[in-house]
């Protein structure tokens, strides 16, 4: 089994879990309302459904893999600056970041996949 499919299976179920919380879980409701972006916090659990879902299903299609990690390393970016932003501090920046980087690299590895 290869690090591209372990990383894109563990990122794909990753943001289906952490969406699902973003949109269903009261904590997230007062972690938005602490960042100051609530009414985004709906928008945000959405776009990492998708983008999780679209991590597995671009499994099988390159090009959505491609798309979905694009999509997520940036989502990833906003939130690492929205935690530098509220001084989080590095323990709780690491997931945001390692999700940014992690997703970066599929993104990357897939487009490589797309053009050679």
């Amino acid at each position: 089994m290869s690090l591209f499919l372990v990383l894109t299976v563990l990122s794909g179920v990753a943001f289906l879990g952490y969406g699902a919380s973003v949109v269903f879980s009261h904590a997230m409701v007062e972690e938005f309302e602490r960042f100051g972006l609530a009414r985004f916090r709906v928008l945000t659990g959405t776009l990492e459904l998708f983008g999780g879902a679209g991590l597995l299903l671009g499994l099988f299609h390159l090009p959505l893999l491609c798309l979905a990690a694009v999509g997520l390393a940036l989502l990833m970016l906003l939130g690492v600056g929205v935690r530098v932003r509220m001084r989080d501090g590095v323990l709780l920046t690491i997931p945001a970041l390692l999700l940014l980087v992690i997703n970066s690299w599929i993104a990357v590895e897939a487009w490589q996949r797309i053009v050679w």
